[in-house]
């Protein structure tokens, strides 16, 4: 137990002190209203693990496709791409300079976000 425990701490410490990027935190919401399946979802949506550092948005490696979407702050879309399951990273246009809302769109799934992006 005691080695359990001394995994999940080193976990844990590596993944907030072996980067110096930042953790991006999403609220989740759904798109459309209509219910997304039958009865009762067995386990709630699970937010994505974005980091960012300057203009590079980094995934986790085993995440789903997504829209990308950045709006600025009178809700203007001012960038959006596809990030396929195979890209760990983005890069931003550096022309971008401010605070942008950050959408990952995933099915019916819409995950939002702030950045800060200053060049």
């Amino acid at each position: 137990m005691k080695n359990l425990q001394l995994l999940i701490f080193g976990a844990l410490l590596m993944s907030t002190n072996a980067f110096s990027q930042e953790i991006i935190h999403f609220m989740c919401s759904t798109i459309d209203e209509k219910p997304i399946s039958h009865g009762t979802p067995k386990s709630p949506i699970q937010p994505p693990v974005v980091y960012i550092d300057d203009y590079t948005l980094t995934f986790s490696a085993d995440h789903p496709e997504y829209v990308l979407t950045i709006k600025n702050e009178e809700s203007e879309v001012v960038y959006t791409t596809v990030v396929s399951s195979a890209e760990t990273q983005v890069l931003l246009p550096t022309t971008l300079s401010g605070e942008y809302q950050i959408e990952l769109a995933m099915g019916n799934w819409l995950f939002t976000g702030w950045i800060e992006l200053y060049y």
